[in-house]
């Protein structure tokens, strides 16, 4: 496993990067990249940490030490401390950095146990198992088609889509665009498939894909979205932007312009089937939103914090209004723990002896955290109200010794002097009023996908599980208990003829 000196030096390479119409040489010094790249590389470092490393490794089967939740669980035990791992992780970035390099291991790990199901790539399965294990490398992926024109069918956009032009002997060439790449710049691999149909009809397969490619490959591109770090950067002290200056999760579009990807590295090759239906089969589905959901809870114990702290300064936190919206956040914050731990204690048996998470708690965290993040967004909007849009400029105001005593005297808080009361408060503005908060809070309501589909899929879930029927029988065995004569069980008294007649 690599450390953060060495994750960091693995990004010096010929990967191809746009950003304000400008190619990005290297992203390991750029200002917009740069401070993410060391947060992740806190990660790596965190791995090799005696403190921490007990939480976060173990060693597997094979022999070699990894990070928990890139070994295949076959116990309670195991999910329950995969979960403490991804948590020891994402406390790193208070939560803000949602695909760090353990959530493709919601992939990569099942690989092992699920290799069968990859028909014809089932020893690439096996050698990706050990290779993402072994290596921990930072996978990002890529699942959606671009956004062109969602009116027309598959085949009328198939220019746009990601699709198999080429066979070789030693792989395949693809050709076209996916979305969102987040993180891409920092990552080492590219996961490519689709969350949706694959064939284009007449035939046309060659949409119906699963591969890794390496993001330097010769012909890859990522065209990036405006970079808050950069921003953050030109606004000088971090004391401005104390999220947006490191945890920016810079997102991408990925185009793949006549990429060669070698065999070792595809699972699924104009197999339709394989393709669309990886996504639940597999158990990718299970493991994505068990890290998700531990990520989100984390996030909103750094979100308690704030809005406990700030009500503090303000002086408010003996509200009775206020305490009722700092209880609203709370209990949010304990319901997604308690998903998790439920995901990892009430597991679904999985192939070749292995556990998953249990769906039916992914899924409710997956139609929950995207109206819940806005919530509570809401809520500080409200409690902290003209706070956050009255504060000073930015850190240089209290170097201004002309200014510096007004802001001393009109900006301190109870208990509190200005300079600590400003610090907070800027974090929060920056955690949900920046850009950067425009785009988390944009992150978590898409985080799972479309926001009417993933509550469709609840249904689904439930009609596939049989938990549908159960709830049905409930209520038939209700029904069943009286008639139009009077009750059909002895358990309870009918009326008499007289009282009813009367």
């Amino acid at each position: 496993m690599m450390n953060g000196k060495e994750y960091i030096e693995s990004l010096k390479d010929n990967r191809t990067i746009y950003l304000n119409g400008e190619k990005i040489d290297d992203v390991t010094t750029h200002p917009a990249y740069r401070n993410s790249v060391r947060s992740i590389a806190r990660l790596y470092d965190a791995i090799h940490d005696p403190n921490k490393a007990s939480v976060l490794t173990t060693k597997t089967e094979q022999g070699y030490t990894t990070h928990k939740f890139f070994k295949e669980a076959k116990s309670v035990q195991d999910l329950l401390e995969a979960r403490d791992a991804i948590a020891e992780w994402a406390k790193l970035s208070y939560g803000f950095m949602g695909r760090s390099p353990d959530y493709k291991a919601s992939f990569t790990a099942q690989l092992n146990a699920y290799s069968d199901y990859y028909q014809g790539f089932e020893a690439n399965a096996r050698h990706w198992y050990e290779k993402a294990g072994k290596e921990l490398p930072f996978i990002n992926h890529t699942i959606i088609n671009p956004q062109v024109d969602r009116s027309k069918s598959l085949h009328e956009n198939k220019d746009v889509f990601v699709r198999a032009i080429a066979e070789r002997d030693d792989g395949i060439v693809v050709s076209g665009a996916k979305m969102v790449g987040t993180s891409a710049a920092l990552t080492h691999y590219n996961f490519v498939s689709n969350y949706g149909p694959t064939d284009l009809g007449d035939g046309d397969q060659s949409h119906a894909l699963i591969f890794f490619v390496a993001m330097d490959a010769p012909g890859v591109k990522m065209i990036s979205r405006q970079s808050f770090e950069l921003q953050a950067s030109r606004a000088g002290s971090p004391f401005n932007y104390p999220l947006s200056s490191r945890f920016d999760e810079n997102d991408a579009v990925i185009v793949l312009d006549n990429v060669f990807v070698p065999w070792e590295n595809v699972l699924a090759y104009k197999n339709v089937d394989v393709t669309n239906k990886f996504f639940v089969e597999t158990g990718f589905i299970n493991r994505f939103t068990f890290q998700g959901c531990t990520r989100f809870a984390v996030k909103l114990d750094f979100m308690a914090g704030l809005l406990l702290k700030a009500t503090e300064q303000a002086g408010t936190n003996q509200f009775r209004g206020v305490q009722a919206n700092i209880g609203e956040v709370i209990a949010w914050r304990n319901l997604f723990w308690s998903l998790s731990t439920s995901m990892a204690t009430d597991p679904m048996p999985g192939w070749n002896g292995t556990v998953m998470p249990n769906l039916k708690y992914g899924a409710t965290y997956r139609a929950l955290a995207p109206f819940v993040w806005p919530k509570i967004k809401n809520i500080f909007e409200q409690v902290i109200a003209g706070g956050l849009i009255q504060l000073p400029s930015s850190a240089e105001d209290f170097m201004n010794p002309e200014l510096r005593p007004y802001l001393d005297k009109y900006y301190r808080g109870s208990g509190v002097e200005a300079e600590e009361r400003v610090k907070l408060y800027k974090m929060i503005w920056d955690a949900v009023g920046t850009e950067f908060g425009g785009r988390h809070e944009l992150y978590e309501i898409n985080y799972g996908g479309n926001t009417e589909n993933i509550r469709l899929e609840m249904v689904k879930f439930a009609d596939a599980m049989g938990d549908s029927d159960t709830y049905k029988s409930f209520v038939d065995q209700a029904l069943s208990e009286y008639d139009l004569t009077g009750w059909t069980v002895n358990n309870w008294i009918n009326p008499e003829k007289e009282l009813v007649e009367q």
